[in-house]
């Protein structure tokens, strides 16, 4: 990229510039002629000026005459083209008043088009500027990335290049119609008299000279504001990212002190660049209030002496309304330029650092020319950034079909090893060669397709897991997707803005799986291939979980609901043999369940937005409503007040946070205080509760009454009978328009807004049974299982969203994960480094046993710390501080003096 922020404006920009220059020069024109014409209004149209020539006064005058001539010295006498309108005096006035509202008019057009093309092109350039910082990402060495926070990043491609995008714009144009402004309005005013003249361009001359040198500091604090701002960035990203770190060492309050002195320094920097910037804008505004006062000071003794036109001092003073601001501006403009010159010089020196891979290793290409073969080092050497060696003089090689092991005490360099092997950073000497060609020079088409890497802490998107899954296959569009209508102009339509603004013609609609690559030929093949690569890396049972919690939408998967239906009705059959029946409260529209919350049952059905969330029905109008209508509420006001006394009593003298106040969940520690005076206030003048919000409030502790659970004796089968009836009128009176935000339960009908798992069991599970969740969920597989519907509840479990980072999967998931992406692609050459570290023994034994087999005829690289692990593999490489010490097949190291029978002599002794 440019390192001059003029010359990358103008290198991608010039045609819209020069295109936008040339209307500017024309807007010149007719501003000049919007000048003039007050002048002639009051002059000839008013006064009549015009219409007297000597002694002889004209009933007319010519109006849109237009002619040339006469030029004497080419012998061509005046020639009239037309003659134009003649006019007597009150309709030449009538004539010019419109011309100049013409001219207004046309003129304040042309601005408006100006600045809406100039906007425009700010914006396709700072789209351009974003991507190509954004393409910089993609292409900067890893190493790089442990020196910068990726917060200060996205904050400088969010928001301190938004600057400009605002300036890009303005670059060329708004100089250049300010100063044709200025410069027409300032030839005016000389035209009409050179004194006003010499006294504008004298004050001009001032601000121009002092206002620019005064900005010097105010421009030095904007920097220095950018700059603490960015490390304030940076320094709550850390806090967030070490959370744990400050909670558990009680630190917090040491952040808050930091973070308190951080925004100390930019109040002071900020109070101090608002002082100086609004003395600048005073001096600036009196400079320029001086000028009108020698206009009306020096004009009008001119005018009463008879020595100046009052008309032309009218229009002097017209033409100087419409000249500090140009002036203004240019001034403003150029403290602009100087400040985002300084903005992207510090973005380019951000975005620029040492060892940046070449755009052409991330071209849009296919692996086809390449041919596999073994990978190569021959005296390998890598350093850190303080020139420290991390690989030295390394030498091995890795048959294409060959199974290695990488061992090796901590700080031998072997991690730094499986990062070279994958691309990830390059030697500083050595070669590395991929068969006969050059490793460090093809392209991520090559090896992001033919080598997979799993680390020790493997990255997920917060997407879906089946999304992280085939991450791997989108290596670029094989089909476009077909677009009809509207939607096609549309999609042609931002294509040729796409392009227009540098960016490359990429729809992320288009069919990006390489199935080819994976070995599959359409989505079934891949779909059977993620299930058999799950039940591989001992996935699947996790993700069947997560499909038992998820959803599906019945109107869209009408066969899957079906099925899982069948679930439900077998399930119930399964659940009325003896033992079972004690196990699952079934939802009965017709029964009272003594395992949901009562207003569980008064709803018996799922929310559908915020209407009837669990939070917000102690304030729903139409709950409340339908209680007072069948009677109900009067008891249920009885019942939270009972409630109330019982928590006061109980919950007295515990401190916040006990137990207690989880399992009671009727009242937070934060909401005691208030219901102990309203316990106190009804015990002073009785039971009976007039003012509506207290009864809301008792109404809505009995919400989450359980009588099983919570055991308070607050509900019998009179209380129950009510409140069926009270389920009966919720739904029979429910209105249209609520309607929407509930779905009843249904023994016929799925619930979309249930989990699988909710909706499979279609009841609750009964409290306090011994291990009820375990024999529910083992008859629940045991009838997925038998209907064959367990591959089904893992397609949902694959649209689990895995949150940000993958944290809502815990280590051990997001490497299995990371073990199906890479594995997924079918890769000639896999490197796991330190991946298994996270299970335990049996685990990776089990796993490399597998990995061993599914890659077959592939290469195969296991760094590992485990060293019990190598005796699995064809070939060992021992490495010690940064240098391979021995290498060979198990069978040649495993003898006695060698380092490798060392090192399994030691994992002995520690295992005894």
């Amino acid at each position: 990229m440019e390192r001059n922020l003029f010359k990358y404006i103008w290198r991608y920009s010039w045609r819209d510039q020069v295109y936008i220059l040339a209307i500017v020069a024309l807007l010149q024109v007719f501003y000049f002629v919007s000048l003039d014409l007050p002048k002639r209004i009051i002059n000839d149209g008013i006064r009549g000026a015009a219409f007297h020539v000597g002694d002889t006064k004209l009933d007319t005058l010519p109006f849109l005459e237009v002619s040339f001539g006469p030029y004497s010295w080419l012998h061509i006498p005046e020639v009239t083209l037309f003659g134009g309108f003649h006019l007597d005096q009150m309709q030449y006035l009538i004539a010019l008043c419109f011309s100049w509202l013409f001219f207004v008019v046309l003129n304040g057009w042309m601005k408006q088009w100006v600045n809406t093309s100039k906007g425009r092109l700010g914006e396709r350039m700072l789209r351009r500027l974003r991507f190509e910082l954004y393409d910089k990402i993609l292409q900067m060495p890893l190493n790089h990335f442990r020196k910068v926070k990726q917060a200060e990043i996205a904050t400088m491609i969010k928001d301190e290049v938004e600057p400009l995008g605002g300036f890009i714009g303005d670059a060329f144009i708004t100089p250049a119609m300010l100063a044709g402004q200025a410069l027409t309005a300032l030839y005016f005013i000389f035209s009409q008299s050179i004194w006003l003249g010499a006294i504008t361009f004298g004050v001009l001359a001032v601000q121009m000279a002092v206002i620019p040198k005064l900005r010097v500091k105010v421009r030095l604090l904007a920097r220095q504001r950018q700059i603490t701002a960015r490390a304030l960035a940076g320094r709550i990203a850390e806090s967030v990212d070490g959370a744990i770190e400050i909670h558990t060492n009680d630190t917090s309050n040491y952040e808050r002190a930091d973070i308190v002195d951080r925004l100390g320094k930019i109040f002071l920097i900020r109070f101090e660049l608002y002082q100086r910037k609004f003395f600048v804008k005073y001096l600036n505004n009196m400079l320029a209030a001086t000028t009108p006062f020698l206009f009306y000071l020096i004009g009008g003794l001119l005018a009463l002496n008879g020595k100046f036109d009052t008309g032309k001092l009218f229009a002097t003073i017209n033409a100087y309304k419409d000249l500090p601001d140009p002036i203004k501006q240019l001034i403003d403009w150029d403290q602009q330029r100087q400040d985002v010159q300084v903005k992207y010089d510090q973005v380019m020196e951000q975005f620029s650092p040492d060892g940046m891979l070449s755009p052409e290793l991330q071209s849009l290409e296919t692996d086809q020319d390449v041919e596999p073969g073994t990978l190569a080092l021959s005296h390998l050497a890598l350093t850190d950034d303080s020139g420290a060696r991390l690989i030295e003089d390394v030498s091995l090689e890795i048959p294409q079909d060959a199974h290695v092991a990488v061992i090796g005490p901590g700080a031998s360099g072997k991690e730094h090893l499986g990062q070279v092997l994958a691309r990830l950073t390059v030697p500083v000497a050595g070669q590395l060669r991929y068969g006969e060609r050059d490793l460090t020079q093809l392209p991520e088409a090559v090896t992001g397709r033919r080598f997979a890497y799993v680390g020790d802490e493997s990255y997920l998107f917060p997407l879906s897991l089946h999304e992280n899954l085939i991450y791997s296959l989108r290596h670029r569009p094989v089909r476009a997707r077909g677009y009809e209508g509207d939607a096609q102009r549309d999609y042609e339509r931002r294509i040729r803005e796409a392009l227009r603004a540098g960016n490359p013609a990429l729809d992320p609609a288009a069919e990006w799986l390489d199935f080819e690559g994976a070995g599959l030929s359409d989505q079934a093949g891949l779909d059977q291939r993620i299930k058999e690569l799950l039940a591989e890396v001992e996935f699947d049972e996790d993700v069947y979980q997560f499909g038992l919690r998820g959803r599906i939408d019945p109107k869209r998967d009408a066969d899957l609901a079906a099925q899982f239906l069948k679930v439900r009705a077998t399930l119930r059959d399964r659940m009325a043999a003896p033992g079972m029946t004690a196990l699952v409260d079934p939802f009965d529209p017709a029964r009272y369940n003594k395992n949901m919350t009562l207003v569980e049952n008064l709803l018996f059905g799922t929310a559908v937005g915020p209407v009837f969330a669990q939070e917000n029905l102690a304030d729903n109008d139409y709950l409340h409503g339908v209680l007072k209508s069948v009677g109900l509420e009067d008891a249920l006001v009885d019942m939270g007040r009972k409630i109330a006394e019982t928590m006061v009593e109980i919950f007295a003298d515990l401190p916040p946070g006990h137990p207690f106040f989880e399992q009671y969940s009727f009242i937070s520690a934060d909401d005691l205080p208030r219901f102990r005076d309203l316990t106190q206030s009804l015990s002073r003048k009785g039971a009976v509760v007039d003012d509506p919000v207290d009864r809301r409030h008792l109404v809505a502790l009995t919400f989450p009454y359980i009588e099983v659970r919570h055991r308070l004796d607050l509900i019998d089968g009179t209380v129950e009978s009510r409140l069926l009836e009270a389920r009966r009128a919720f739904a029979a009176n429910l209105p249209a328009a609520l309607r929407p935000s509930i779905e009843f339960y249904d023994p016929a009908v799925y619930n979309a807004q249930a989990s699988v798992q909710d909706n499979m069991l279609f009841g609750r599970l009964v409290y306090g049974q011994a291990q009820a969740a375990q024999k529910i969920g083992r008859m629940i597989a045991e009838v997925v299982d038998g209907l064959g519907l367990r591959p089904r509840v893992i397609e949902v479990g694959l649209d689990y969203n895995v949150g940000a980072a993958g944290r809502r999967l815990s280590t051990a998931q997001r490497q299995r994960a990371a073990l199906v992406r890479a594995l997924i692609k079918r890769p000639r050459l896999l490197i796991l480094n330190n991946a298994l570290a996270v299970f335990d023994d049996l685990t990776q034994r089990r796993l490399t046993e597998r990995l061993r087999t599914m890659m077959g005829g592939a290469a195969l690289v296991l760094i590992t710390d485990n060293v019990a692990l190598a005796r699995m593999f064809d070939r060992v490489v021992v490495m010690k501080e940064g240098r391979v010490i021995e290498q060979g097949p198990v069978k040649e190291l495993d003898r006695d003096g060698s380092r490798f029978y060392e090192l399994m002599g030691n994992v002995a002794v520690a295992a005894e």
